[in-house]
């Protein structure tokens, strides 16, 4: 059931490239979940990099040397132990093609390829927690984006917007605290 993954889901730091999973079934996760997730007027303006392997490794290790050792290489060390990353886009080709052919929602096309790029993000998470895999999402850019369009050889109309390192939970994370939800939600009827 979508809740007990929802309750599930948590920020994992403890990550290690030993999964239980093929690389085709990653894979799969991947390509099915950016296919399904919607976006306004159908635009498809999501794109993401799936990094593993060597490429994984390479990537922390860019984001390290774009730090200039600003970032303590321990936490960098610690997201490149996962078993990949995924690093997700938006194509401001497809948002300024849409702003040109509806000017009347022009303004709003950024913002919707934002929420879409958010719900692929927690999709995929979840997606990830149902598959027994841990996560956790970064925002290191705009720092690394020139070192992560170099290695990946990326067109420069793709704006990164998040990085997710992903793999076994080596280490569960801490209690969740609770909340009031009702000071955050309204009923009306």
């Amino acid at each position: 059931m979508i809740t007990d993954v929802l309750k599930k889901r948590r920020t994992i730091y403890a990550l290690s490239k030993n999964i239980d999973l093929k690389q085709e079934e990653v894979e799969a996760i991947v390509k099915d979940t950016v296919e399904l997730v919607p976006d306004a007027f159908n635009m498809r303006s999501q794109r993401v990099v799936l990094a593993t392997g060597a490429k994984q490794d390479e990537l922390w290790d860019k984001i390290y040397d774009a730090f200039e050792g600003k970032v303590a290489r321990e936490k960098i060390d610690g997201f490149k132990a996962a078993y990949g990353t995924v690093l997700y886009f938006i194509d401001e080709n497809v948002v300024k093609g849409l702003q040109d052919a509806f000017p009347l929602y022009a303004a709003n096309f950024p913002v919707w390829a934002q929420q879409s790029n958010g719900m692929l993000q927690f999709t995929l998470w979840n997606r990830f927690t149902e598959a027994g895999l841990g996560a956790n999402i970064q925002h290191y850019n705009p720092v690394i984006d020139d070192a992560v369009r170099t290695l990946f050889d990326l067109p420069e109309n793709w704006t990164l917007v998040a990085q997710m390192p992903f793999g076994k939970i080596e280490a569960e994370a801490g209690e969740k605290q609770g909340e009031d939800v009702n000071e955050r939600v309204i009923i009306a009827k």
